[in-house]
C-alpha cells in the first residue's frame, strides 16, 4: 500500500444503453502541488465497461512522468481486472475461459494499453460506492454523463 500517493486519479465512465452513446472522465489531482486535472471525451457506439476503462487509460495517459497513483473507481470490473485478472489473461495469452471455452478478453485494446500504463507508475487501487456522494467521483460521473448527452 502506498502511504503517500502524490497523485489520486478519480474516474468514470457513462452510458446511455448498453451499447449506445458514452462518456468517460477523470479528475487528477496532484497532492504537492494542489493543482487538478479535468478531462472528458464520449463515443457514439460504445458499452459502459468500454467508458470506464478508456477514464483509465486517459487519465493515466495525462501522466508526465512516472509517479505514486491511487486510482478510485467505482467500477469493480476495472479494479479487479487490474489488480486481479490480468495476469491470468496475459499468461494464457490474453484469453479467459467462457462457457468452458478459451475465449479472448473482452476490451483486449483497451486492457492492453492500461497493463502498459500502469507498468510506468506504482498504483494503488482504490474501490468507492457509486453514486454515493463522493465528491470527485461525483464529478467524473457528472462529465461523463454531460459526454453521451452531447452525442444522444
Amino acid at each position: 500500500m502506498i502511504e503517500e500517493p502524490e497523485t489520486i486519479l478519480y474516474t468514470d465512465g457513462a452510458c446511455s444503453g448498453n451499447p449506445g452513446p458514452g462518456g468517460w472522465a477523470f479528475v487528477l489531482y496532484h497532492a504537492p502541488s494542489g493543482k487538478r486535472l479535468e478531462r472528458s471525451g464520449g463515443e457514439p457506439q460504445t458499452t459502459n465497461n468500454r467508458m470506464e476503462l478508456l477514464a483509465v487509460v486517459e487519465g493515466l495517459s495525462a501522466l508526465k512522468r512516472p509517479t505514486t497513483i491511487r486510482l478510485v473507481s467505482d467500477s469493480t470490473y476495472v479494479l479487479n481486472g487490474l489488480s486481479k485478472w490480468m495476469s491470468s489473461w496475459k499468461a494464457n495469452g490474453w484469453r479467459r475461459k467462457e462457457k468452458g471455452r478459451w475465449a479472448e478478453v473482452k476490451n483486449l485494446d483497451l486492457w492492453q494499453k492500461l497493463d502498459e500504463l500502469v507498468s510506468l507508475h506504482e498504483v494503488e487501487f482504490d474501490w468507492i460506492k457509486g453514486h454515493a456522494g463522493h465528491k470527485e467521483n461525483e464529478r467524473c460521473d457528472e462529465l461523463a454523463v454531460a459526454e453521451w448527452r452531447k452525442l444522444k
